[in-house]
C-alpha cells in the first residue's frame, strides 16, 4: 500500500467517526462571574501607578536638581563652571574646549529629553486614573435599572450578544 493509499484510509476513517465542527482551544470556564477581576484580562491597581508615578516624580525633581552641569558653579555672568572651562580652553586655542562646549550642550539637551519623559509619565498616570475611574462611574451608572439596583451578569450579555 502507498502513502497516498494509506493516508486517505486514516483520513475516511476519522471523517465517519467524528462529525465536522469547528473546535476552539480555550481554557475551563471559571465558575466566577463575568465581572471578577480573576477574568480581568488587565488589573491594575490605584497603588500601582500611583507608585510608578511617583517614582517619575520624585526623579524628575532629582534630575533637576542634580543633573544640571550648565548652571553648576554659576559665574555672575551667567556662565556656569563647565561652561568657563570651555571658554577658557577655547581661549587658548586648544580644541578640547570646543568639544566640552559640544559635551556640554548634548548633555543638557539629553537632561532635557530624560526630564520630559518623566514629566509626561507622572502626568500621563495621573490623567489615566482621573480618567478610569471616571469611566467606572460612568459605566456603574449606565448598568443599572430605572430603580438603581445593579443589573446581573445574564442581562448585561445581552447587550453585548
Amino acid at each position: 500500500m502507498t502513502f497516498d493509499d494509506e493516508w486517505a484510509q486514516l483520513k475516511s476513517g476519522t471523517q465517519d467517526q467524528q462529525p465536522v465542527e469547528m473546535r476552539l482551544n480555550q481554557t475551563e470556564p471559571d465558575t466566577e462571574s463575568a465581572g471578577s477581576a480573576a477574568n480581568a484580562d488587565l488589573v491594575v491597581h490605584q497603588d500601582d501607578l500611583g507608585a510608578v508615578g511617583n517614582e517619575a516624580f520624585r526623579l524628575h525633581g532629582d534630575l533637576q536638581k542634580k543633573a544640571d552641569i550648565a548652571g553648576a558653579g554659576m559665574s555672575r555672568g551667567g556662565a556656569g563652571s563647565t561652561a568657563q572651562a570651555a571658554s577658557e580652553l577655547s581661549g587658548h586655542h586648544l580644541t578640547m574646549g570646543d568639544e566640552l562646549s559640544t559635551t556640554l550642550e548634548v548633555w543638557g539637551t539629553q537632561v532635557k529629553t530624560v526630564l520630559q519623559m518623566c514629566a509626561h509619565i507622572s502626568n500621563h498616570l495621573d490623567y489615566s486614573k482621573k480618567a478610569h475611574a471616571k469611566d467606572e462611574v460612568e459605566i456603574a451608572a449606565a448598568l443599572k435599572h430605572r430603580d438603581g439596583s445593579a443589573m446581573s451578569v445574564s442581562e448585561i450579555s445581552k447587550y453585548v450578544k
